[in-house]
């Protein structure tokens, strides 16, 4: 899952980017409405976290301009902002939820955890092909139940796959979701933590999960069922 975290306070915004990597997000940092204007353009984001009083274009005329336009990503407005006819403005404007400054960083994952949930209708908790199992919340993987120890990167990976098994994957898909803004597309890391992954979930037995596609990329299915 990428995230973009729209917040001119650098030290808040480098924080709430920590925590949500930690959290095995992919997160990428915008600092003025023109820049989050221009990475919304050419990225693909499954949460917006946005301040009002960011640079003008404002959080709150930028959240109205993409709702004009038909951007239908789950924006949380953080924002200093707490009194109620202010939420409701930041409501009615389009925001999906809204978190007033200060807020605990507990709170700020779990409205993330509850607003993703509510944008992929197919999201559940437990995540399974054949004999893999992944438990997304206490962040554990199982094969034939025993558990496999992942890196962040490797659990986000298999995260996405499993969310989209059965379906064929870009390496463009993958960078976008999987990793963000820096990453860097010429470099064989998607290629090294597949390998890793591949060792890790399919091992030597001949009922292989992760498939690639010649000249389309990687699936991840349950050939046997």
């Amino acid at each position: 899952m990428r995230i973009l975290v729209v917040e001119d306070d650098a030290t808040l915004a480098d924080a709430v980017a920590e925590i949500l990597r930690e959290a095995r997000y992919a997160v990428d940092i915008a600092v003025t409405g023109d820049e989050a204007d221009e990475m919304m353009a050419f990225n693909d984001y499954d949460l917006v976290l946005l301040d009002w009083t960011i640079p003008e274009p404002t959080g709150i005329d930028l959240l109205q301009q993409w709702r004009g336009d038909g951007l239908d990503v789950p924006v949380l407005m953080l924002t200093g902002h707490d009194s109620v006819e202010d939420r409701i403005d930041g409501l009615d404007q389009g925001a999906d939820d809204y978190l007033t400054k200060p807020f605990a960083f507990a709170e700020l994952l779990a409205r993330v955890r509850s607003l993703l949930r509510r944008r992929s209708k197919s999201y559940q908790g437990t995540l399974e092909a054949g004999d893999l199992a992944m438990d997304r919340a206490a962040h554990r993987v199982e094969v034939g139940g025993r558990p496999i120890q992942l890196s962040p990167k490797e659990f986000a990976l298999l995260e996405y796959l499993l969310a989209h098994k059965g379906e064929v994957v870009s390496r463009t898909d993958i960078s976008e979701h999987v990793w963000d803004a820096t990453f860097d597309t010429n470099t064989n890391t998607i290629d090294v933590i597949l390998h890793r992954l591949r060792k890790k979930v399919d091992g030597k037995r001949p009922d292989k999960l992760i498939h690639t596609v010649k000249g389309f990329g990687y699936v991840l299915k349950d050939e046997r069922s």
